[in-house]
């Protein structure tokens, strides 16, 4: 057997709550350094493309990013008419707002990220998801989203917190005091889509987001999406109207149609699908959902 190691052999950790760990590949370290609220790498991978890494966490992978960017994005917007204001927390990799921009009725979309690093680590090193960072429609503010929503007197139609889990810089996101704020920036029918963990690790995490949300919004719904990098495969989102608009009872498939674009993951019909929750769901959120319809 031939004792010749290969050139780069590498492999990147990542751990979910001490029971669960995943390994990639890493052919090539891109970016790596610390910033004043987390570790940030952005690595070259044998299987899944550029990978983007905060605190030993994998954040997105360039061969299925646009299943998360897809579905945090074009269900609601494709949900609820009119959208024309868009606020963006987290998501400084920029694959939600080039997915928010490919509506031409955007006409305003701002991105608060806490970490300026994430931001420019991404331009250079991942520019397929933040090519659209630069449009003229988008503000990219450095701050903290939590402090933004408690001081800003703007008013959104849609607001998307694209967050890591609850820890770290983005615990606050997931607080009562932050989605009160949330809720008095909206517009009368305004909709929140925030990342709502897995439904397999974090049960109790779902079920407190739900009730956080329930105590501030009209409706409150949960949507299911599948993906490669993050473990288990099953991860959701929950939407949440300050109005009485339903994701699926009100969703006019014929807008995904007319809009003539091509998706990689997103259609009219995983729309529909993706608030079918699998039993095991249900009984664990009990009734802090709101009927569909």
């Amino acid at each position: 057997m031939s004792s010749k190691k290969e050139p780069f052999n590498l492999w990147v950790e990542a751990d979910l709550q001490g029971t669960v760990r995943t390994r990639y590949r890493v052919t090539k370290t891109l970016f790596e350094a610390t910033s004043q609220f987390q570790h940030i790498a952005i690595v070259e991978t044998a299987g899944l493309g550029r990978m983007l890494i905060n605190d030993g966490d994998v954040m997105l992978s360039e061969r299925d990013e646009f299943v998360y960017h897809e579905m945090i994005t074009h269900v609601p917007l494709f949900a609820r008419p009119g959208v024309e204001r868009v606020l963006v927390i987290g998501g400084g990799d920029g694959g939600t707002v080039r997915e928010v921009l490919r509506h031409a009725r955007v006409r305003y979309c701002r991105l608060v990220e806490i970490d300026a690093m994430v931001v420019d680590a991404c331009k250079i090193h991942l520019p397929q998801t933040a090519a659209a960072l630069d449009d003229p429609r988008v503000e990219v503010a450095i701050e903290d989203g939590v402090a933004y929503v408690a001081r800003t007197q703007d008013r959104y139609d849609l607001v998307i917190v694209d967050s890591c889990d609850p820890e770290g810089p983005s615990e606050p996101l997931f607080g009562a005091e932050f989605y009160s704020n949330v809720h008095r920036i909206l517009s009368p029918d305004g909709v929140v889509v925030s990342h709502a963990h897995s439904p397999f690790y974090d049960a109790v995490a779902q079920a407190s987001l739900l009730r956080i949300l329930g105590d501030s919004f009209r409706r409150v719904q949960i949507y299911n999406y599948s993906n490669l990098t993050y473990p288990g495969g099953l991860w959701s989102f929950s939407f949440a109207s300050k109005g009485d608009f339903c994701p699926v009872g009100d969703f006019d498939a014929r807008r995904v149609e007319e809009s003539g674009w091509s998706f990689r993951y997103y259609s009219a019909a995983i729309h529909r699908a993706a608030f079918v929750l699998p039993e095991f769901q249900i009984k664990q959120l009990g009734e802090l959902l709101t009927p569909l319809g």
